[in-house]
């Protein structure tokens, strides 16, 4: 278990991520931002072998924080033991059209991230698959499949949070057309 200090730095790596991204990718009100992390690898021991409700709820609480000020839905990926389902609010659900499914994460089955946002919302649902806009993967969780068709790397100053690997990325709308074609610059 780690100790408040390091806590506290684990959450200001992880509002520092979520800042940056927000800016780099332009996301809008309405939007999902699907985010998988692995507490094991922040607390530096492989994926899956060590989940730390703290960590979970630490990261958890600062990502939610800045999204949630912003209009923003958050979709917490759950770990391979639950095929990687995620959790969201029931409106952002609705909003979508995602199908719900019957499935409550807990620590060794769905990770600690899914577990604190499943206890965070105000009415959770685990659905099976999203198309988010933009995505945070901390420790290696492959994100990849719920995010929109075409994903651009965001890259950002910070790395890490505590000993895990981060990678962002956005999504963009398809280019259609050929050599004639023009693209709202807005929107790339």
């Amino acid at each position: 278990m780690m100790d408040t200090i390091e806590l506290k730095t684990i959450k200001e790596q992880a509002k520092k991520v979520v800042e940056e991204l927000l800016e780099a990718a332009k996301m809008r009100e309405g939007q999902i931002l699907v985010v998988g992390c692995s507490s094991s690898e922040i607390d530096s021991f492989r994926i899956g072998s060590h989940s730390s409700g703290e960590i979970g709820q630490a990261v958890f609480e600062a990502i939610y924080g800045e999204l949630k000020t912003r209009g923003i839905y958050l979709a917490a990926q759950c770990c391979e033991h639950l095929n990687r389902a995620l959790i969201l609010e029931e409106e952002a659900a609705r909003r979508y059209g995602y199908e719900p499914v019957n499935v409550v994460p807990q620590l060794k089955a769905g990770g600690s991230f899914a577990t604190a946002a499943y206890a965070g919302f105000n009415h959770p649902v685990a659905v099976e698959h999203i198309r988010a806009h933009a995505g945070i993967d901390i420790g290696d969780t492959l994100i990849g499949m719920h995010l929109r068709d075409v994903a651009v790397p965001v890259r950002i100053a910070t790395k890490e949070i505590g000993s895990a690997h981060v990678v962002c990325a956005r999504t963009r709308l398809k280019f259609i057309g050929g050599v004639r074609a023009h693209y709202d610059e807005e929107l790339m």
